[in-house]
């Protein structure tokens, strides 16, 4: 990961990145409400009742699209591109600001009531940003992965990966980068490396606040995730 002043100095704001605690209105509540980001596309012949997929993404602030409108945060705009390809999925985005793995870990029932295709995991960086226990970190994510799987056996599972910048210690920040290759290795799910590549430390891609991205930065979180999200999609509607 390149490196840069800013990014360093983003950092160093500590809990600014997870003090973020009041939740996107049109996004996921400390409550547990979910907000369905868009409709799915209808382009399918008549005679062709395809069943409509659903896709959630299960996340923090970046997910959730801090700062910005729900449609400009990078599960609506992988809304926009399955309808836009005849697609037929709902993304459901719950993003809560502010969440840990340790959070996600407590809500995951009440989100597992419903039943989905693909849960795109995007937690960690608050973990890392407060310097917790990586090994913490490994077990919780393990654990909402377990409960996904066994309440739907079927779904594909995608982890997106997070990364730290040296600033938090040589030792912490590989351990804590390792955490997201290990766990997909060992649990056999999809790995999207880092989904901030690209974003992380541009300030021309990222909010005031240096760490939140911009809705241009949105876009590139959204490419990093839909290169790992599209054949998992073609390979869904072939069956």
């Amino acid at each position: 990961m390149k490196v840069t002043t800013n990014w360093i100095w983003a950092v160093g704001l500590s809990l600014a990145f997870i003090s973020c605690n009041q939740t996107e209105t049109a996004t996921q509540t400390e409550t547990g409400q979910t907000t369905e980001t868009g409709t799915t596309n209808s382009n399918q012949p008549a005679d062709k009742k395809e069943e409509t997929r659903t896709i959630v993404f299960y996340g923090n602030s970046l997910t959730a699209g801090y700062g910005l409108e729900p449609s400009q945060a990078f599960p609506a705009l992988i809304q926009q591109r399955l309808d836009s390809l005849g697609y037929k999925y709902q993304v459901v985005n719950a993003g809560v600001s502010g969440e840990t793995t340790a959070g996600g870990k407590s809500r995951i029932d009440w989100l597992l009531k419903k039943p989905l295709d693909i849960f795109v995991l995007e937690l960690g960086a608050n973990d890392g940003l407060r310097g917790l226990d990586t090994e913490s970190t490994y077990s919780n994510l393990k654990t909402i992965i377990t409960k996904v799987r066994d309440a739907n056996p079927d779904a594909e599972i995608i982890l997106a990966g997070m990364q730290l910048p040296p600033s938090m210690g040589q030792q912490y920040t590989r351990d804590f980068n390792e955490v997201f290759t290990r766990l997909a290795k060992d649990e056999k799910v999809h790995l999207i490396p880092f989904i901030l590549e690209g974003v992380g430390g541009d300030p021309e891609l990222n909010q005031n606040d240096g760490i939140h991205p911009t809705e241009e930065g949105q876009h590139i979180l959204a490419d990093n995730v839909w290169a790992v999200l599209e054949p998992i999609v073609k390979e869904q509607q072939a069956l």
